[in-house]
């Protein structure tokens, strides 16, 4: 079987000219990388018919380490819309070359449902998480410059400052560091460590934004600490977010780049769903609406996380809406949920699948609270049998809910027609645009977090560590308890606990501590062992990424 390399290398991409074309944008007005690659400027947007498009949201259920093919999918969705003559774009996040060189791969897609050129947007693709990360470490270096100088100092009492350095590399020797080390010419000596770029405020901030101005506003909403006299400081108090939105002045223009079938895709903007939002850029996503009928973009890992906070943050920051919901699910993850173990995933086991589906249901419940109707994608395995795929199609039946078998990977848009004209007619037949958020900003901390929890996990009880409830007094006291919450949570179960799989019941949530990013416009609360700075593997994807005389990269998936 040919790797996903190996098919798009198959595939004579399209010079992007033609692909802009397709979006109704002169080549003139395009922002060239080359021939494949290029920037839309802002000016394109169209707020008003970026409010009246069509946008399909695409989530899944609780990831596992089969993994589902959401941006598989995702992509295959979009090709089949094209398909049936609706004029689609998809829009999706940047991938990060923490997971690219760690365990989860790359993040294009796969099979013939991918976007391309694959290697370029899997490595260092147009820069934007380079400019992400200059911007956020500048902050950093002026914060030590201002702890360090006598004369230009704003009093920062540095046992205060939370602001970290990133990098975007899985590397945990940098979770915590020392700096200022070598004498007195070397700064002042405290410590701090490295996040990884896709959980930067920074990167939030800039996927949050609506332009350069806001952009510029929203940087300098930044919590740095307090001063010795207990005053709060933010990046604007450091003169600090000109010179950071300078940085980020080019890369807050979307990428356009082509799907394996020469449909347009855009891609911008990569936080992680676990430990941050989950969603590529406002601007990506307005952008996308701008230019085509329909726009299929996906949240991040699994809906009670991703979506969730797409729902609950992205959406009523920008003022989108949802015209259909797609919910991920394949019959590998459906049994490891069900008990399987990793190794016996293709081995038959309808029973299994019958157990598993319980994470499932949760998923549709979850949907339905938000007042989306969900549509089922199964995305197809050569593995899955058809008794097995009958046990879904019988509880999604039960459910009430549409299902469609998707075979985007082996025969991309050829294989999800059915799904898209299911997603089609649940956007026809939508008479408004219009969902019910999970809680109120204006509610109290305390009782955002529990609505989150009880509704979306299915936790019975919330914990709060004692650091976690001085962080609430915290938060009250600057004023920032209104903005919505942003819960870090493990990825791999519906709980805080990731052993947890299937539909885990009557858990206990502990909340161990609550960040503030009140840049980004939202509070963090801590849950589990979540690492914003990760780890490689025993065997990172690393060891099988290579490259030739002639330049040919392998490896990438």
């Amino acid at each position: 079987m040919p790797t996903d390399i190996e098919i798009a290398r198959t595939i004579k991409l399209k010079h992007i000219n033609g692909i802009a074309e397709r979006l109704g944008v002169p080549a003139d007005d395009l922002h060239h990388f080359g021939k494949y690659k290029a920037k839309l400027p802002l000016k394109l947007i169209d707020p008003e018919k970026a409010r009246r498009g069509k946008l399909v949201l695409v989530s899944a259920i609780s990831p596992t380490p089969a993994g589902e093919g959401k941006t598989t999918v995702s992509i295959g969705l979009t090709l089949g819309l094209n398909r049936l003559g609706k004029k689609t774009t998809v829009v999706l996040r940047e991938p990060s070359l923490g997971p690219v060189f760690g365990i989860k791969g790359g993040a294009t897609g796969g099979g013939r449902s991918q976007v391309l050129p694959m290697e370029d947007i899997n490595l260092h693709f147009t820069g934007d998480f380079a400019a992400i990360e200059k911007a956020h470490n500048l902050l950093a270096a002026i914060i030590d410059n201002n702890i360090q100088n006598k004369k230009n100092n704003l009093g920062l009492d540095p046992r205060t400052v939370t602001w970290k350095r990133v990098m975007d590399m899985n590397d945990r020797s940098l979770r915590k560091i020392i700096v200022g080390l070598g004498g007195t010419m070397s700064g002042v000596p405290r410590e701090t460590g490295f996040d990884i770029v896709a959980a930067s405020e920074v990167m939030a901030i800039f996927c949050l934004s609506d332009d350069l101005r806001h952009l510029k506003e929203k940087l300098g909403n930044i919590f740095v600490g307090y001063t010795y006299d207990r005053k709060p400081v933010y990046a604007r108090d450091l003169k600090a977010n000109g010179a950071m939105a300078a940085l980020l002045k080019d890369a807050l223009m979307p990428n356009l780049v082509q799907t394996s079938e020469g449909t347009p895709a855009i891609i911008h903007g990569g936080p992680f769903a676990n430990i941050a939002h989950g969603c590529n850029s406002i601007i990506a996503t307005r952008m996308g609406l701008s230019l085509s009928d329909y726009v299929v973009t996906e949240a991040g890992f699994a809906f009670e996380l991703g979506a969730e906070k797409f729902l609950d943050i992205k959406c009523r920051y920008a003022g989108l809406c949802p015209s259909a919901a797609v919910l991920v699910a394949t019959v590998r993850a459906l049994k490891y949920h069900g008990g399987v173990g990793l190794k016996e995933l293709n081995r038959p086991d309808p029973a299994a699948v019958k157990k598993g589906l319980e994470n499932l249901e949760k998923h549709v419940e979850n949907m339905k609270q938000f007042e989306l109707s969900p549509v089922i994608a199964l995305n197809k395995f050569i593995s899955d049998t058809d008794e097995e795929i009958a046990v879904v199609k019988a509880k999604c039946a039960e459910l009430g809910v549409p299902v469609a078998v998707a075979d985007v990977w082996g025969q991309g848009g050829a294989g999800a027609v059915e799904l898209a004209e299911l997603v089609a007619k649940a956007v026809e037949s939508r008479a408004s645009c219009g969902f019910k958020p999970v809680y109120e900003w204006e509610w109290p901390v305390e009782r955002k977090i529990e609505a989150i929890a009880s509704k979306m996990y299915g936790a019975a009880h919330i914990d709060y560590t004692a650091r976690a409830k001085k962080d609430l007094e915290k938060i009250t006291s600057l004023g920032l308890d209104k903005l919505p919450v942003c819960i870090a949570k493990t990825q791999k179960s519906l709980s805080d606990n990731p052993d947890l799989i299937g539909r885990p019941k009557d858990f206990v949530v502990t909340v161990r501590e609550i960040e503030i990013a009140s840049g980004a416009g939202f509070i963090i609360p801590i849950t589990g062992d979540i690492m914003r700075m990760p780890g490689l593997p025993e065997h990172p994807a690393s060891e099988n990424i290579d490259i030739d005389e002639q330049g040919n990269i392998t490896g990438l998936f």
